[in-house]
């Protein structure tokens, strides 16, 4: 962390746990993750693709830097190789375009099942044997009220994301006793920059359609329940944190069909 004071306190009161590794550390809801994982005293690896937003973060922060596109799994194995880290938040995901199913090309569904699912599973998979081995560990998989609850035009998405939950639940039965937790958190709708690659580029567009009017969460909110959960004392694992807007209601039933008042 260079020549950065350290914060007195340790990280984590209960666990002490010492190094973390965040994914899609340069924006949104990873750059504030790893903001407050540098301020709760832990040495913090944020791995993202090279970037302006990258480098801000560095020296804002005082972070390790690994600058590598996790779509590049043999870079990013190769990245980190022979990391000791404590904490893994699995946190990078896309939603390259809100269109049906039948829409979507099969680059993008590729790309998100890529991304969403097959890279937090490969880091996991890299970092979690040392973990196991110090008999101490944190694993974080940010996900989306997407996975449980279905939504129209993102169901590549929701796919990706619900399998995630499932490969947490599966891990933490497996790995129980351990050491090892296992927190999925699966915000609603929040300010961040994920949407605007869906809405091509057009900022305006995205601030009418998801935010004008409607309070969401913002990615501080989803770092501080991060955090939370990362304070609790080594007996207690926060395995599932659905954190909503106060106004986003999920779930719900919607009928489609002819006008009411016919059998037809």
């Amino acid at each position: 962390m260079g020549d950065r004071p350290r914060p007195e306190r340790a990280a984590a009161d209960g666990p002490g746990y010492r190094t973390a590794l965040v994914t899609g550390a340069s924006r949104g809801i990873g750059r504030e993750i790893t903001r407050s994982l540098v301020r709760e005293g832990l040495e913090v690896w944020g791995l993202a693709r090279p970037s302006a937003d990258l480098d801000a973060l560095v020296a804002e922060t005082g972070c390790h830097v690994l600058a590598v596109d996790l779509l590049d799994a043999g870079a990013v194995g190769r990245a980190i190789a022979g990391l000791r880290i404590d904490v893994l938040v699995n946190n990078a995901g896309m939603i390259p375009s809100v269109r049906p199913f039948v829409d979507c090309p099969v680059s993008e569904l590729e790309s998100m099942i890529d991304l969403n699912l097959r890279a937090p599973l490969t880091v996991t998979r890299a970092l979690l044997p040392g973990m196991i081995e110090r008999g101490c560990g944190h694993i974080f998989a940010i996900t989306s009220l997407f996975g449980p609850y279905a939504g129209a035009d993102v169901a590549v998405y929701g796919a990706t994301k619900a399998a995630l939950r499932s490969f947490c639940a599966c891990l933490r039965a497996e790995i129980a006793g351990s050491g090892v937790r296992v927190t999925e958190i699966a915000p609603g709708r929040t300010r961040t920059g994920i949407y605007l690659d869906a809405f091509g580029g057009d900022a305006e567009a995205l601030e009418q359609r998801l935010f004008r009017d409607r309070r969401a969460l913002h990615p501080e909110d989803v770092a501080q329940a991060l955090i939370a959960a990362l304070r609790l004392p080594p007996r207690a694992d926060a395995s599932i944190i659905e954190l909503a807007p106060t106004e986003q209601a999920a779930g719900g039933l919607a009928f489609a069909g002819p006008p009411a008042g016919t059998d037809e």
